[in-house]
Parts: C-alpha cells; structure tokens; sequence
C-alpha cells in the first residue's frame, strides 16, 4: 500500500506574503529566525529579545490603577479648582448685592402705608450687575428688625442697599405724623395745616410770619423773580406759591416745619426742572418759573388726567395768539380772602394783578400747588388747535376751536344744569 499523501490546506485571504516582502513567516521582521537568539555582530555576546508589542503597532491604551497617588492628586485639585471658582463668584454676587451702588443723586423717598422692604429690590435689581435678590432678602431677614414705616427718608447719595435699609430702618424709631396737602390746594393751605399738626416742630411758621419771612428763613429768596420779591402787592411780594409739591408724608414726631417746606420745595423743584429739560419746542413760556405759573392754573382748572394736556394746549393757543387767558382760578386768587363762593360781574371787571380777564399773559406768580402730572402736562401740551373749553355739567370739558362752538357749549352746560336743578328735590 502507498502512504497517503496529507492534504494541502485550502488558501485563505491574506495566509501568503506578497512577492514584495522578504524572508519567511518563520523569520522576524528584520529577517532573523524566530527561534533564534539575537547575537552582535561580533557574535560574542546576547542580545535581549526585543519586546515585540514595541514595534507591532498594538495603540491599546495604557490604564492607571486607581490606587496611584498621582491620579487622586489630579482629581483633588480640578476639584478643589472648581469649588474655589463657585466660592469667588458667590463672595462677588454677595459684595455687589450688599455694596453695590446705583447711580442717584441724594433725594428724599416717601413709604407709603403697605409698602414693604422687598418693593425696593427691583431698582437694584435692574442697576446692579450680579445683584441677588434671594441674598438680599437673606440679609433684610437677619437685619432689619420689625416692618417698614410709612415716613419720608433721605437717602445718601449713590446708596448700596445696606445703606438704604438703615436709614429706612430708623423709621422703627420714632413716631410718624402725616403731613397731607392736596394738588391744587395754596402754601396758605399748606402752612395753616403745618401750624395745626401738633407733631411738627414750629420754627418758620411763627404767628408773625409773613411770606417774606418765610422766604427768607427757607432761603428761598433767590428763587423768586425780582417783579415777585420786590413787588408792593402784599399777595405778590415774596410769595412763594406753588413751590412746594402737594402729596401726603409722614415725618417723625418732632419734625420741625423748616425740614418739612424745604423737602417739599426740593420735590418740587426737581419735578420742574426734569420737566423744563425735556420740554416740547416753540412752547410760549421763558423761564421755568412761568412754566410753573401756568402749571397751577391747569391744576385749578381739570382734576381729569387726561385732560390736562387738552387745557395746556388751550392755554397755549392763545398765548401765541396773543389772547387774553380769560380763567376764573385767577380772579378767585386775586380777591384773596374778599371771595366768598360766587364771581360776579364786577369781580371779572376788577383789573388785579391775576385777572386774566383784564391782564395780558400769565399772573405774576402762581396760583395753587401743581402736581407734577400738571408740571409735565404744561410743557407737553397736546395736539389741538382748540382755543376755548368749558364744563359740561356731567364732569369733564368740552373743548372748541371757535367762539361760535363755545358760545353752543357754554348754552349746553346752561341747559343740563337747570336740569339737574329741576330734578333737586326742595329741602
């Protein structure tokens, strides 16, 4: 019998080198028998195997253990890098929070009854960058003791909002009175209801008080015309109407009258000149002093919002038409203490220095304490071309362009108010 011949195994893809590489699969890379020791070239000594994962491409990573020192070393401190960072930022947020400024100049505020600590965080809020309102509110809880007091506080110049709630804080303090002057009310108003509060101090408001007197114990003499300081008309001289801005404060008990006029005069004078800064062009009026003239007059003659900018351009029309104002407020101010409730025929034809049924142009002072509503309603009067206006009987004005259309507007008013004296049951 013949022995069998083994069987080539088949060829698979990739078992045979190309024509191009040297040596055999029994040979190394560099052509040296695998089962060979390396040797010099001398032959005398070894030469240790080459490691062959040096040189056989294998790009597997290399892995710490995780009990290696070094790795915990890293870790701690990207860690601790992170918590540092977390720390600063929060350190800042606290600082701007507390200390951080907004821009204002020294000013008064008032705290109306039901206002509280948190109305304030807004307004840092929206001036201060990194400001924290749950930090702030944070603080107020550890700080301030008891609610916030309605009161007028004055505020320091570019306040933080630390600063801020220890002046407010003192309102704890003390005993609050309420000061209330409505718009349109007179000084005269305004002094006799200082002079009646028995928690304010009387300093200026003496029983021999004169309006210059007053003037000169406010300071306030500069502030007046000359036609108005040096007047021999005892209404004119030195008065200082509508200088000081109607709305209700509260003080604290002891309060003297001198704090209460001058923060009331600097409400006023700040409302005025921001107004006359940004007033509308080709407006009649020279100075910001005639602006608050006419202010009072509007204040006299609407109590309607919205119709204060229609009375202010009526008012305005006609000056530039060099018309005669022709306003009742005026020859009421002018009789003083002689009005008793009515005008009459005689009043109108009275020639005073407030008639503007007999004067050209403005009065010499104001009238009554404009709201500043009536201050920014006088140097932005509206849209019209209306000349006349006068009360409908059922609230409001109807205002026209024509002495025609007044005429029929002043027969209306004529006619629903003997209406409503009909409907009037006798007593």
């Amino acid at each position: 019998m013949s022995t069998p011949t083994p069987e080539t195994p088949p060829e698979r893809p990739n078992d045979t080198l190309s024509n191009d590489q040297k040596g055999t699969a029994d040979e190394r890379v560099d052509g040296t028998p695998l089962n060979s020791k390396p040797v010099d070239e001398t032959g005398a000594k070894e030469v240790p195997p080459t490691d062959i994962s040096l040189i056989s491409g294998d790009n597997k990573p290399r892995h710490y253990k995780i009990d290696n020192p070094s790795f915990f070393m890293q870790r701690g401190y990207q860690v601790l890098l992170v918590l540092g960072l977390i720390a600063a930022f929060f350190l800042v947020m606290v600082y701007q929070t507390l200390f951080g400024r907004i821009e204002q100049p020294q000013q008064m505020v008032t705290i109306e009854k039901g206002q509280t600590y948190y109305g304030l965080l807004p307004q840092w809020q929206q001036e201060i960058p990194l400001f924290s309102a749950t930090i702030a509110k944070l603080y107020m809880k550890t700080q301030v003791d008891g609610p916030l007091h309605a009161g007028i506080y004055q505020l320091p110049e570019n306040p933080t909002i630390a600063e801020a709630l220890h002046v407010l804080g003192q309102g704890v303090k003390a005993a609050m009175v309420k000061v209330q002057i409505i718009e349109g009310k007179t000084s005269k108003d305004l002094y006799q209801a200082l002079r009646d509060n028995k928690g304010i101090k009387k300093e200026v408001l003496t029983a021999d008080s004169t309006n210059a007197s007053i003037a000169q114990a406010l300071d306030l003499v500069g502030i007046l015309p000359d036609t108005v300081a040096n007047s021999n008309d005892p209404i004119v001289n030195h008065n200082l109407e509508g200088w000081f801005a109607p709305d209700t404060y509260y003080y604290g008990e002891g309060t003297t009258d001198k704090k209460v006029l001058t923060d009331l005069y600097k409400r006023q004078q700040q409302a005025l000149t921001k107004a006359w800064e940004n007033r509308a062009p080709n407006l009649p009026y020279q100075s910001p002093y005639e602006a608050l003239v006419m202010a009072s007059i509007i204040e006299k003659e609407t109590s309607v919002e919205e119709e204060r900018p229609l009375v202010s351009a009526v008012f305005n029309n006609r000056l530039n038409k060099s018309m005669r104002m022709q306003t009742d407020p005026t020859i009421i101010y002018g009789m003083g203490s002689r009005y008793e409730g009515n005008i009459r025929r005689k009043d109108i034809d009275e020639k005073t220095r407030y008639n503007t049924y007999q004067i050209d142009g403005l009065p010499p002072t104001p009238i009554a304490l404009p709201s500043a509503a009536s201050i920014e309603a006088t140097l932005h009067p509206a849209k019209s071309e209306a000349l006349y206006f006068v009360a409908t009987g059922n609230g409001g004005h109807k205002f026209t362009n024509s002495l025609t259309e007044h005429n029929q507007a002043v027969k209306e008013y004529l006619g629903v108010m003997r209406e409503k004296k009909a409907q009037t049951p006798p007593q």
